[in-house]
């Protein structure tokens, strides 16, 4: 079994994972452009628990969020490259605008997003905080963000 693996199968290892009193860490979200913004942050996620699970929106679930012109990486390309960074144990594709329907299958003991999230918006917070788990931020790098790596593409690349 890889590391990108379906909701049914996460389930029975997350079943696993408590059982062998291992702490999960959840993280979600678009992860279009990877850059170092997204590492530092799953690298701080990771330091938060024994196995962090990233669930990754899916391309239709991108453009519903941001438009028809996202993502730009494909889905699969997405999961893949994903799976690939160190902190990273398991991808998890979902299709919905939030995670909480993931988030309501796994049960994680940590939520994490950005700092740039307000806790009491944080999508899960009640359903983790009410299984005894925490909810949290990460500081980010500002100026690291997918749309500023494509707006700096734009604003070299178009011609004047």
């Amino acid at each position: 079994m890889g590391k990108v693996v379906a909701l049914e199968a996460l389930k029975t290892i997350r079943t696993s994972l408590h059982q062998e009193k291992k702490k999960v860490v959840f993280a979600n979200g678009v992860f279009d452009i990877i850059h170092r913004g997204h590492i530092e942050y799953l690298t701080q996620a990771k330091t938060l628990g024994d196995v962090l699970i990233v669930g990754l929106n899916s391309d239709a679930s991108v453009r519903r969020i941001k438009g028809e012109k996202r993502p730009i990486v494909e889905q699969d390309d997405r999961a893949f490259v994903l799976a690939n960074i160190l902190p990273v144990d398991y991808v998890c594709l979902f299709d919905e605008d939030t995670p909480k329907n993931l988030i309501a299958a796994l049960v994680p003991d940590v939520l994490v997003k950005g700092a740039d999230w307000n806790l009491n918006d944080i999508v899960g917070k009640e359903i983790v905080e009410s299984a005894g788990g925490i909810v949290t931020t990460i500081n980010y790098i500002p100026d690291r963000s997918t749309s500023s790596i494509v707006d700096r593409i734009l604003t070299r690349f178009t011609k004047r």
